[in-house]
């Protein structure tokens, strides 16, 4: 499919398909880049849309600088800069955001009116996940907060990060919103994603047999439709 390479500011990404005045912002996840669009952009244009996509910090093109960490400040940062620009130079604008994608975005674009979003396995408590991680790697708050930071399998701990989430949870959203969510995630129970759904009146398909990455046997299909149907349902919203 037609695609176009930019740089918004220093940020490398990707509009997809043909001109349109719709157009949805594609935020990736941990360990992807803005290629990973192309599936969801495919379906997008389908219905009318073009998506544009970008590079998180120290992902894709941006993978080697390691000096611009890929944390929730400079998140924020980035997703606010792409989102001037979409907001500039589309008229209806829509967000799809997977993972940490998703947790970036709810922290950037609070204010923000998009037409529709999709969620696909979202961070939307990230406190609460960070918690987890206390309990797999034997880490206690009180331990974080005297180092600082504290490597882990997973990724590094930081106090700094915690610090932000805990004060800065997750309240507003308004946004018409579809969740599609692995009953099988590791990352986010579903007490913590109900709560989510309920509180900021989503709608949320849960695919029984899947896991956060949504990558087994039968998951890409499972994608694929959801993506289709919450496309659609944007289009009346």
């Amino acid at each position: 499919m037609k695609k176009e390479k930019l740089s918004i500011g220093t940020i490398p990404a990707l509009i997809w398909g043909e001109k349109s005045d719709k157009v949805y912002i594609f935020v990736h996840g941990k360990m992807s880049c803005k290629e990973e669009a192309e599936v969801f952009a495919e379906i997008a244009e389908d219905e009318g849309y073009q998506t544009i996509s970008f590079d998180l910090p120290e992902h894709g093109e941006r993978r080697a600088d390691t000096s611009y960490k890929c944390n929730i400040i400079n998140g924020i940062s980035d997703l606010t800069m792409v989102g001037d620009y979409v907001f500039d130079h589309w008229e209806s604008v829509s967000l799809f955001g997977c993972s940490l994608g998703a947790f970036f975005s709810l922290n950037a674009y609070r204010n923000r009116s998009f037409d529709n979003c999709l969620f696909q396995s979202p961070i939307v408590n990230m406190e609460h996940l960070i918690r987890q991680m206390f309990l797999w790697f034997d880490v206690t708050e009180e331990e974080l907060k005297a180092k600082g930071e504290i490597p882990t399998p997973f990724e590094t701990l930081s106090w700094p990060y915690f610090s932000y989430v805990k004060e800065h949870p997750i309240d507003k959203w308004s946004v018409p919103t579809h969740v599609l969510y692995g009953a099988k995630d590791n990352l986010q129970s579903r007490e913590v994603i109900d709560a989510f759904v309920q509180r900021f009146h989503c709608d949320l398909d849960v695919a029984e047999n899947s896991e956060h990455p949504f990558m087994g046997e039968g998951d890409q299909e499972i994608v694929k439709a959801w993506m289709k149907n919450s496309l659609r349902c944007g289009k009346t919203i």
